[in-house]
């Protein structure tokens, strides 16, 4: 397995449409998501699109437990209207950090490295990953969802107006 190199934000891999993984059974694609996974856990991601690393395929790892999995050719979709805002990192945007709002609850489906269909639903954490790497698949990355560019800072920056707020906090009470 090898560590792969990560785009970052202004490479064109990242603005374009992804084009479908003809065969998720292809030694070169299992191959390609082994070293997409042990990409994201050196760098401790919590999810890895292949556009991220200058392949634009429909595929994206996510951690789980110690490892990963691979998601082929997924579809994403909200499920209900609740939204909520979280601050997001992104491995092609080192450094900076965002608060992005998305759907609380999605559905998913894939195709697995075997080519056996996967689906299962997410909620909170997991369904803002499933959806920002989705995103990385449509050419969209989280600073064009969002909103308000003054919840966008250095994470330095962000902790430490965080750690000057709590004392503030605690004091009120």
């Amino acid at each position: 397995m090898a560590i792969l190199k990560i785009a970052r934000m202004g490479h064109p891999v990242l603005l374009r449409h992804a084009d479908p993984v003809p065969d998720p059974t292809a030694p070169e694609i299992r191959r390609l998501a082994e070293d997409m996974i042990e990409t994201m856990l050196d760098a401790s991601g919590l999810g890895l699109a292949a556009p991220q690393v200058h392949v634009p395929l429909r595929l994206f790892v996510v951690r789980e437990g110690e490892g990963g999995r691979a998601l082929i050719n997924p579809v994403v979709e909200p499920l209900g209207e609740a939204v909520e805002p979280g601050w997001e990192g992104c491995l092609s945007i080192p450094g900076l950090r965002g608060s992005v709002m998305r759907a609380r609850r999605v559905s998913w489906r894939a195709v697995g490295l075997d080519g056996e269909a996967l689906a299962g639903e997410a909620e909170a954490l997991g369904a803002r990953v499933l959806q920002h790497e989705y995103d990385h698949l449509e050419g969209v990355m989280y600073p064009m969802r969002m909103t308000d560019l003054s919840l966008l800072g250095f994470n330095e920056e962000l902790a430490r107006a965080a750690a000057a707020a709590r004392p503030a906090a605690e004091n009120e009470h």
